[in-house]
């Protein structure tokens, strides 16, 4: 096999050291040549993102500057119409056949899984790595699926970007859980209703 690349995809709205986290656990744990993070473009599951495709590019782009092993794609972001995994990671194997793909999804992810526009074949293109706290129930995923997935509980992180957002719309501080260079960023170009 090829190089091991992670797949590892979301809003990133705004993307926050639970991220970050999470992406060097997943790297160190998995052994992998790579952590490619991918912001979504326009999802097909849930409402879109507040912040523009180019501005959560811009951050995700600031805040693995320096991170090891770590890279960010516009391919979703790209994209016209709905974002679908599976659209992405089949791209991904026509650029390099030779990929060792891996898909980083968190525990609801998996549970929801089988309702993903062709989850089987998501299955047959990546070796899926289910993201979990410690404790969590992995009964919640159907066995037609779990049976195919690698479970890795990783850190407890306590932030989430709905929080974020809100803490900024009303100008409470995010210091330690957005990194600066982030946070600079969503200052100058007044996203997520940052005070003038």
């Amino acid at each position: 096999m090829g190089r091991r690349v992670a797949v590892f995809g979301g809003s990133f709205d705004p993307i926050h050291v639970g991220h970050l986290t999470l992406a060097r656990h997943a790297r160190e744990a998995c052994d992998l040549d790579e952590v490619v993070c991918v912001p979504v473009g326009d999802p097909p599951h849930k409402a879109g993102p507040v912040a523009s495709a180019e501005d959560r590019l811009a951050m995700v782009t600031l805040a693995i500057d320096g991170e090891p092993k770590t890279s960010v794609s516009r391919i979703e972001v790209d994209r016209q119409g709905k974002s679908y995994t599976v659209d992405t990671l089949s791209a991904l194997l026509d650029e390099d056949p030779n990929l060792d793909l891996h898909l980083l999804i968190g525990a609801d992810n998996a549970v929801e899984m089988g309702s993903w526009h062709e989850p089987e074949r998501v299955l047959e293109l990546s070796r899926v790595t289910v993201l979990c706290r410690p404790g969590w129930d992995r009964g919640r995923v159907p066995s037609s699926l779990a049976g195919r997935m690698t479970f890795l509980d990783s850190p407890l992180i306590d932030c989430s970007s709905t929080e974020i957002r809100t803490r900024l719309s009303e100008g409470a501080s995010v210091e330690g859980l957005v990194a600066d260079c982030v946070t600079r960023y969503i200052e100058s170009h007044r996203l997520y209703g940052v005070p003038s």
